[in-house]
């Protein structure tokens, strides 16, 4: 959410900053709402004013026997009161109509952030690992015999239709293997909180994290008005909802393994084939909630943490920072990592880890106590996948497959599998 004191303030560097966004001119219709609300506010309190003299006076005129005057002022009471319901109304639709206008334009990117149109234009940062030189063609996760057999399209497709999948066997395992690894290095490792979060939240928890009200038509409603989560950055972030921290108490860290859900509006046609894109899926959410001074070098720690993931399974990949015209709506600055997918051959999107500066603490209400004892300010949030585990399965199946359809698994999952760290080409683990 944005502070229109800030933009009132200075709209010129509003309206460039939006303009690396492909949004020009932001500012003028949004200050001429808000001149036409404080125009409002103003007229209701000078009416309340009028009204609180007239009443004032009634009494007067009443006391000296004066009934014209006495009448006159009583209506002009009258008419005040009506007059200051109405500018209040008023006030009060445009107040809305403003927080709505705000709600929905999305964050300023940072300065130091690349500026471009689209995916294209995203920047390298850093690359890890060489892809596997393989003598055989390679195929895609879902092809390769070991795998075939334990991860159902058609029987998920039977139960809830397309873009579901039905794990099953020694491929279930392996999926619930990699979130219990991931969990357990972030927390005992990264220094992560684990939380077991909710995947049904309220529309509060939906706005206060700017999933709404744009992107309602991502997600999905229960028919009592609850929202399945998209991922549990929304109630990990929603936690300080409405608090004042104690600067003390930063940084919060902490992490969840939970379901997730996208309608995946607008993807008709991409990426059909496999568990690549499905409506639910599941995934380990990283939140940070900091101080101001700290977010980007919180950033780059998350980066680390989730990188660090991909390294321990030795999965290759690049991470490149996203331009102004691919960053997402409520991120001021993201990172993404990409793992190497033999099957596809390119990078694949595992990861994202963004700072949302005090854009969502804002729409919260989230603040700190500064430990000196000052105003208490805005916090900072931050978020990032660590990292998405059926994407992880994906790449580890597609890395570590063999000539006759076995795949080699990655060694720090032996504690997780009983030690067996071959999947066979009939599907089963040894």
């Amino acid at each position: 959410m944005h502070d229109i004191r800030a933009i009132r303030d200075n709209p010129a560097a509003f309206d460039a900053a939006l303009s690396r966004r492909g949004i020009e001119n932001a500012s003028a219709p949004l200050l001429a709402l808000d001149a036409e609300r404080r125009a409002a506010i103003l007229a209701a309190e000078t009416a309340q004013s009028d009204q609180k003299k007239a009443a004032k006076e009634v009494g007067a005129a009443k006391a000296k026997g004066d009934e014209a005057e006495f009448e006159r002022l009583r209506a002009l009471v009258g008419e005040k009161k009506t007059e200051v319901a109405d500018m209040q109304a008023k006030a009060k639709e445009l107040d809305e109509k403003l927080t709505y206008e705000l709600s929905v334009i999305p964050n300023l990117p940072y300065d130091d952030v690349p500026d471009g149109a689209d995916e294209d234009d995203n920047v390298e940062v850093h690359k890890w690992g060489t892809p596997v030189a393989l003598d055989f063609e390679a195929k895609e996760h879902f092809e390769l015999a070991g795998v075939a057999a334990n991860m159902d399209f058609e029987l998920a497709a039977k139960i809830s239709g397309s873009r579901f999948v039905m794990l099953k066997g020694a491929v279930a395992r392996i999926h619930r293997a990699l979130a219990q690894f991931m969990i357990d290095t972030h927390v005992d490792e990264n220094g992560l909180t684990e939380m077991n979060s909710p995947v049904l939240v309220r529309d509060e928890a939906m706005y206060g994290t700017d999933k709404l009200p744009k992107f309602g038509e991502d997600s999905y409603q229960t028919t009592n008005g609850w929202w399945l989560v998209p991922t549990s950055e929304v109630p990990l972030t929603y936690t300080v909802a409405n608090d004042i921290v104690e600067e003390s108490a930063l940084p919060i860290r902490m992490a969840a393994h939970t379901l997730c859900f996208r309608s995946e509006a607008g993807s008709a046609g991409k990426d059909t084939s496999g568990m690549l894109r499905q409506h639910q899926f599941e995934k380990v959410e990283m939140v940070s909630i900091t101080h101001p001074s700290k977010s980007d070098e919180e950033q780059q720690r998350m980066l680390g943490c989730a990188q660090g993931i991909l390294e321990k399974l030795n999965i290759p990949y690049r991470t490149v920072e996203l331009c102004t015209g691919d960053t997402g709506f409520g991120a001021r600055r993201t990172f993404d990592i990409e793992a190497w997918l033999p099957g596809q051959n390119t990078y694949r999107e595992i990861s994202s880890v963004s700072t949302t500066g005090d854009f969502q603490a804002r729409r919260m209400n989230a603040r700190f106590r500064p430990a000196d004892g000052g105003k208490p300010e805005f916090l900072h949030t931050l978020n990032g996948s660590g990292l998405a585990v059926g994407r992880c399965l994906i790449a580890v199946l597609e890395n570590g497959q063999q000539a006759d359809g076995s795949v080699t698994l990655p060694e720090v999952l032996a504690p997780y599998l009983g030690g067996k760290l071959t999947l066979n080409s009939d599907g089963t683990l040894s």
